[in-house]
This record gives C-alpha cells, sequence and structure tokens, in this order.
C-alpha cells in the first residue's frame, strides 16, 4: 500500500518539476522564472521530505532547512528588486 503512495507521488513531483523546468526554460519573463525556480526548489523540499517519511528517519532534515531558507530569501531578493524598478 504505501508503495502505491510513493509512486504516485514520485509521478506527480516529477510531472510538477517538469512543468517547472519548462517555464524556466520558456518564461516570457524573469519573474515567471524566478517563480519557477522557486517551485522547484519547493519541489525538491517536497521530494526530501517524502524520502524522509517513507525511510523514517531525519538524515535530509537540515537540507530541507536550507533548501526552504535559500527559497524564501531569494523569493523576497527579486520581489524587492521588481518593486525598487517600478
Amino acid at each position: 500500500m504505501m508503495t502505491v503512495f510513493v509512486i504516485l507521488v514520485s509521478i506527480m513531483l516529477s510531472a510538477a518539476a517538469a512543468g517547472a523546468i519548462f517555464r524556466i526554460a520558456r518564461g516570457p519573463s524573469i519573474l515567471d522564472r524566478v517563480l519557477a525556480a522557486d517551485v522547484l526548489l519547493t519541489i525538491v523540499g517536497a521530494a526530501l521530505a517524502t524520502d524522509m517519511i517513507v525511510n523514517r528517519n531525519l538524515n535530509f532534515l537540515a537540507l530541507l532547512v536550507s533548501i526552504s531558507l535559500i527559497g524564501f530569501i531569494g523569493s523576497v531578493t527579486v520581489a524587492r528588486f521588481v518593486t525598487d524598478r517600478r
């Protein structure tokens, strides 16, 4: 039963990552690309969290926190940059 859920989550995360990578490559503006990169970081974090749940360990907890912090700081930095330009 657990393997079915792991496969479903893997498929959903892979599809979301493919969409984010497509948006990074093809985005019409820099804001679309930055938002897609933030979404991709979130997907990586979700994959790490899923792996930790399945394996019942906390080996990647520091990495998960670091990825979340980098995504947040990057989004805030870009938002400040965009508001300063307007």
